[in-house]
């Protein structure tokens, strides 16, 4: 049965372009008003998928629901959807005011009507000063922020949003973030946001859906998906974890040794759902920020930490942290995060060698 609600339901949902498959089997819920962010680099399907929730584009099998109806078939209008484009796609020559009551006029709704829905929605956005204003004499933030009006403006149960922060600088794209965020719990509906951007999703979303090839690799709460990511692909995509692979020499209830990362044996903490046995080859994570470095000889390290020797090979100042980049004899990238304050304590430099310890219990088997 049809509701007003935005929870939105894609099952089995499969697309092709010819003999490409862009989109692989997507089963997914997104509840009404939550903020879910679609994430994963260029052509890994999320913007198709947006289309086909927009109804811009029309799967090749499955169903999509909103609200618990069917919406195969439906135009925007009668989905209640609205999309929010990466271009903004402003009327040069309509002011503020009337971009955001481009749609009412559509619709026939009359002019006072119009204006004052649009004055108020304005006003949820801070651009009534602005209303009597060209799109050109806006700033990048100030004609999303229209153009995010114009969307919400129609009362949609879903806002769709494609690389909505793409175009703007660094600081306009933290500034908007808030603004994105106010805006939606302010109204209430479901946001549906395409990215590529990892901070972007893990700031904004409740719900962050990592994409791959057409399929959905994790999806869940933003601190989920980050701190505990279910495979290597995850893991590296989301960055902020050091991830490795190497073989299992012993295993001691719900605990393994691995050599790996040409060290003695790293500790891995097994969780009761994945056991493993002796000789298998892992993939392991352990987040940056939970590793230390020391310099060799001047402490031993406490029972429960895992160690292992590398050299600097690169140091970059991040400002409140400093990201350490360190060749540990493995093929893949080892960085650590420390804090800006406890770095200059006793800088490294490159070349140094060094140790860089963490609790076993940090380190996370992936699937």
């Amino acid at each position: 049965m049809a509701t007003g609600k935005g929870d939105i339901e894609l099952a089995g949902v499969y697309k092709r372009f010819g003999d490409v498959v862009a989109i692989d089997g997507v089963n997914l819920k997104i509840p009404d008003g939550a903020y879910c962010c679609f994430l994963g680099p260029s052509g890994c399907g999320k913007t198709t998928i947006l289309r086909m929730i927009a109804g811009h584009e029309e799967p090749s099998g499955g169903e999509i629901l909103i609200g618990g109806e069917n919406v195969l078939g439906l135009a925007p209008a009668e989905r209640r959807t609205a999309m929010m484009f990466q271009s903004y796609a402003l009327f040069p020559h309509l002011t503020v005011r009337d971009n955001v009551a481009f749609a009412l006029r559509v619709r026939g709704q009359p002019k006072a009507a119009r204006y004052k829905a649009t004055d108020a929605m304005l006003e949820k956005v801070r651009l009534t000063q602005l209303a009597d204003r060209l799109p050109g004499h806006l700033s990048g933030g100030q004609q999303q922020r229209v153009a995010l009006a114009r969307a919400a403006i129609t009362e949609p149960r879903v806002l769709l949003l494609d690389e909505p922060l793409s175009a703007l600088d660094e600081q306009l794209r933290i500034q908007m973030r808030t603004e994105l965020r106010r805006m939606q719990r302010e109204l209430g509906i479901t946001f549906v946001h395409v990215t590529h951007t990892q901070l972007e999703a893990i700031a904004l979303a409740d719900l962050v859906v990592v994409m791959e090839n057409g399929k959905i690799k994790q999806a869940g709460p933003a601190r989920q998906v980050y701190a505990e990511p279910k495979d290597r692909y995850v893991a590296q995509f989301l960055g902020g974890q050091n991830v490795f692979s190497g073989k299992v020499e012993t295993v001691n209830g719900s605990s393994a040794v691995v050599h790996a990362l040409d060290s003695k044996g790293i500790i891995v903490t097994l969780p009761p759902a994945q056991p493993v046995t002796g000789g298998a080859r892992i993939d392991v994570a352990v987040p940056r920020d939970e590793i230390e470095l020391r310099r060799p000889g001047t402490a031993a390290v406490a029972a429960g930490w895992n160690q292992v020797s590398a050299r600097i090979r690169a140091i970059e100042y991040q400002g409140f942290f400093v990201k350490v980049m360190l060749d540990t004899g493995d093929e893949n990238e080892f960085v650590v995060y420390m804090g800006e304050r406890h770095f200059f304590k006793d800088a490294f430099d490159v070349g140094d060698v060094v140790l860089a310890t963490w609790q076993a219990a940090c380190s996370r088997l992936l699937a």
